[in-house]
């Protein structure tokens, strides 16, 4: 498992070789990478991401730890940035590998739903019009729930 919370760009497709090298025993590699999206009604000029180091490290390793408890799985990666970054930037980027693929999926989607709705992270949008504070959303709540029930 390696968790990596990191204001630098990364490079996903160097991360995903890295992860999945010499790993014979696995079935299915899934990935996810997120990325700064820009706003229909007001360009954004750059979102501005914060977070404390320390607890975020902690709660990231956790949220991993859980999925590798519900699902066969044989590694995990998240990494996360922080710090400011403009639209088309890489946020955020998770793996999982599995002998199996439903398994290497669900831990996926369960991971990226976490760290939707749970991470400690706080994102702040900023245009030419002014900077808000992202809040939560009712379809990421509801995302969340799914794993809550099952």
């Amino acid at each position: 498992m390696r968790i990596v919370v990191q204001e630098a760009p990364f490079d996903a497709g160097a991360e995903l070789n890295a992860f999945q090298a010499g790993k014979t025993d696995m079935g299915a590699i899934v990935s996810f990478s997120g990325l700064v999206r820009d706003l229909p009604d007001a360009p954004l000029r750059h979102m501005l991401i914060e977070h404390y180091p320390g607890m975020t490290e902690r709660a990231l390793t956790k949220i991993a730890q859980d999925a590798c408890e519900r699902w066969s799985l044989g590694d995990v990666l998240v990494i996360h940035r922080f710090g400011q970054m403009a639209p088309g930037d890489q946020i955020m980027m998770v793996a999982t590998a599995s002998p199996h693929r439903k398994d290497a999926f669900a831990a996926a989607d369960f991971l990226m739903d976490y760290l939707k709705s749970r991470a400690p992270f706080w994102k702040k949008e900023v245009t030419a019009d002014g900077s808000d504070w992202v809040a939560a959303k009712d379809e990421d709540e509801k995302a969340l729930r799914q794993w809550q029930q099952g």
